[in-house]
């Protein structure tokens, strides 16, 4: 059987190319809405980062998801996007961690 082909997206902060599901999507909604979409289905425009805060305050710092959702993202949104990272951060790592169990 041929292996299947893993689809790779870049990290807006530290541009390290990755697998997909190895990275967060944050996704500007059709109701210029701006918010963490951990299954990657929601519509919308879409930036990935590594599942790290680093990345996501290397992301604010050098407003490369600005540039990336083609849109100014405010200061009280980049507030509650650092809440819900690091909420989401902890169960991301853990689906993870069960995906490379059951590899």
């Amino acid at each position: 059987m041929k292996p299947r082909k893993v689809p790779l997206r870049k990290c807006v902060a530290c541009q390290q190319m990755m697998p997909k599901k190895e990275l967060i999507r944050v996704v500007k909604t059709p109701q210029d809405e701006v918010q963490i979409d951990l299954t990657g289905k929601k519509s919308g425009r879409g930036a990935y980062l590594c599942g790290k805060l680093a990345c996501f305050k290397l992301a604010h710092k050098s407003k490369a998801l600005d540039r990336a959702l083609k849109q100014a993202v405010h200061a009280d949104i980049y507030q509650q996007l650092a809440q819900d990272f690091i909420r989401v951060e902890d169960d991301f790592l853990a689906n993870k961690e069960r995906d490379e169990d059951e590899e």
